[in-house]
């Protein structure tokens, strides 16, 4: 049985983007965060991706719609996004996904497909718990926590089983 019936479940972040803006202008709102228009905009922006997405990607999108976008406006909204959870940043492929539960802040392991650039986030408590408790038993702190897996999806191995 794969490691995905067992106990986590996957999320492929094709997601309804406006849904997903609210939740986070929600979360903003519960937390007493300020979404900035910038930040909104790159919030948006991730979101309608619908996969992974790189930081210039983002700049050369806003650039019609933003007088003047720098790329320090894009890495400071970013940076505020993946702080508080909303996103979340593949450190393989330098690129940025939305979070499927910004109003909880958590770490996931990604599946990451190295064909179509998709990636599925991988929900299951367990593995960052087990992670966590190895690092304790090592007398180690841990600072960040990024867990990614490369291959081959499904989809583009023609499994749709």
């Amino acid at each position: 049985m794969s490691p995905l019936r067992r106990g986590g479940h996957q999320h492929a972040h094709a997601h309804a983007p406006v849904s997903f803006v609210h939740a986070v202008e929600a979360a903003c709102d519960a937390r007493g965060l300020k979404l900035t228009p910038m930040r909104q905009r790159v919030l948006e922006l991730i979101a309608a991706s619908g996969k992974p997405v790189k930081a210039y990607d983002l700049l050369d999108q806003l650039r019609p719609d933003v007088v003047r976008a720098a790329p320090t406006q894009v890495y400071r909204a970013l940076d505020f996004l993946i702080e508080h959870g909303f996103i979340h940043k593949l450190e393989s492929i330098n690129a940025y996904t939305s979070c499927h539960h910004p109003d909880q802040r958590h770490t996931v392991p990604f599946f990451i497909c190295d064909e179509c650039g998709n990636a599925i986030e991988f929900c299951d408590s367990k593995v960052a718990a087990q992670l966590i408790a190895h690092a304790d038993a090592l007398g180690f702190m841990p600072r960040a926590q990024t867990l990614e897996v490369h291959g081959v999806c499904a989809a583009c191995r023609g499994d749709h089983s």
